[in-house]
């Protein structure tokens, strides 16, 4: 009896990069670093996000005291947000970024990305995921309908079910009920689609750019 062996899988590491409002301009300078230091640009998008889901973005550093100047940063703006991909895509990133506070990047790494254009500890020019779960809520939050991978199984899509997916269609499936729909799977489509939390706020006036 023949055991048939799983298909060989290729996983690269994807990260999140952001380009900050206040260094749009640099864009085209910035990827070109980007590109020359063995990253692929796998997905783009420029975006101008309400402070409501900047405040979303960064839910964890919530409370602390900078919070507020550094949602109205964010959102003051639009910014380009990338997902970065090559081999320990995070560790190089974060790498090639720099301390976060860019006063300390100029002292203790002149030629990190914060150094040359950031400005101080709060307009650093530059964000970068910290690790991969940050990375894989953030590109998941920026890019909604981008495929995660690797695609997870078992207990682990289970867990991803239950998190993600199933609060928002038990919602879906409760408003259907009530609203009783002709076409009850265009309905609930469309429904999904208005209703998706992990879909960042665009103010009309900015149009997203992918590729």
């Amino acid at each position: 009896m023949e055991v048939s062996m799983p298909l060989p899988q290729i996983y690269v590491e994807k990260t999140l990069a952001i380009i900050k409002p206040d260094i749009v301009d640099k864009e085209e300078e910035i990827q070109d670093i980007i590109l020359r230091s063995g990253f692929t640009i796998v997905q783009r998008r420029k975006l101008h996000l309400s402070p409501e889901h900047c405040s979303n973005f960064y839910v964890e550093q919530y409370g602390k005291i900078f919070f507020p100047n550094l949602t109205a940063y964010m959102s003051s703006g639009p910014l380009v947000a990338m997902i970065l991909a090559r081999h320990n895509a995070i560790s190089y990133w974060k790498e090639l970024l720099g301390p976060s506070n860019s006063l300390v990047a100029k002292e203790t790494h002149p030629d990190s990305l914060r150094a040359i254009y950031g400005t101080d500890d709060l307009r650093n020019a530059l964000h970068g995921s910290k690790d991969f779960a940050a990375a894989e809520r953030e590109i998941r939050f920026m890019f909604p309908k981008v495929i995660a991978e690797p695609i997870p199984i078992g207990q682990a899509a289970k867990d991803y079910l239950n998190l993600y997916v199933t609060p928002t269609l038990l919602e879906g499936l409760t408003e259907l009920c009530k609203q009783k729909p002709t076409d009850p799977f265009i309905w609930l489509a469309d429904w999904l689609l208005k209703n998706n939390p992990n879909k960042p706020k665009l103010y009309h006036h900015q149009i997203a750019e992918e590729f």
